[in-house]
């Protein structure tokens, strides 16, 4: 079936460069923050609540992670939270949005090696703003034909994307770490995708084993891997 593709799309985050690391170290900062109002067990759970709660309205990204770190340190303190610990909320989001561009190893070395043989694009969630400055740091927008940030990637989402780049299902390849947004939405409209795990996951994001094993999928351990599957 690869035989047949012309877009290749990659994810982002944790695909191209490190991304969640920065989400975890920052959940440690709001931790300590908040540690005289409750554990960190719980600081965790009732953050990670609020996220889910909020995607609707603020969708993906660091900017709505940043209000969601809000809203939980003004309701687990029962609305007594010093101005400070807020300013400091704010200055961890201002840290996330200004760390540098750490690419994953390989990223550069594969797009050279595919550019030119197939239209590459990337498919990513998050803020347009934030992936934008991301991609402008990055120094890999030449290499593609094309940048879609997507509010999120679901059936429809891909189906709306390969319309949009005028190609058939069995002409579109997604590569990324999520294999619930990057791979088994994109497998079940008849597309291909690859599955190259980063080492830490948001919860959100993972999926049980027994849907893990309803559909073949390939898994790469490293993206340079993927120059002799193509």
């Amino acid at each position: 079936m690869l035989k047949e593709i012309k877009v290749i799309a990659f994810d982002a985050d944790d695909t191209l460069w490190v991304n969640e690391t920065y989400f975890r170290e920052a959940e440690e900062k709001f931790a300590q923050l908040l540690s005289k109002y409750e554990t960190k067990n719980k600081i965790d759970q009732e953050l990670f609540k609020t996220e889910i709660k909020n995607l609707a309205i603020y969708g993906y990204g660091i900017k709505g992670f940043v209000l969601s770190m809000i809203e939980c340190a003004l309701e687990l303190s029962n609305y007594k939270l010093p101005q400070e610990i807020i300013e400091k909320i704010l200055n961890i989001g201002k840290e996330m949005l200004e760390k540098p561009i750490e690419l994953i190893d390989g990223v550069e070395e594969v797009l050279k090696k595919v550019q030119g043989k197939y239209k590459l694009i990337v498919a990513t969630k998050g803020d347009l703003l934030d992936q934008e400055k991301k991609l402008a740091k990055s120094n890999l927008l030449n290499y593609f034909h094309h940048i879609e940030v997507m509010s999120d990637k679901k059936e429809k989402d891909y189906l709306k994307l390969i319309q949009h780049l005028d190609v058939k299902p069995a002409e579109f390849l997604m590569i990324g770490n999520s294999l619930k947004s990057d791979v088994l939405p994109v497998l079940k409209i008849g597309s291909s995708a690859i599955h190259i795990p980063f080492h830490t996951t948001w919860i959100h994001e993972e999926i049980s084993l027994e849907e893990q094993q309803k559909t073949a999928y390939n898994t790469l351990r490293n993206i340079k891997d993927l120059i002799a599957l193509i």
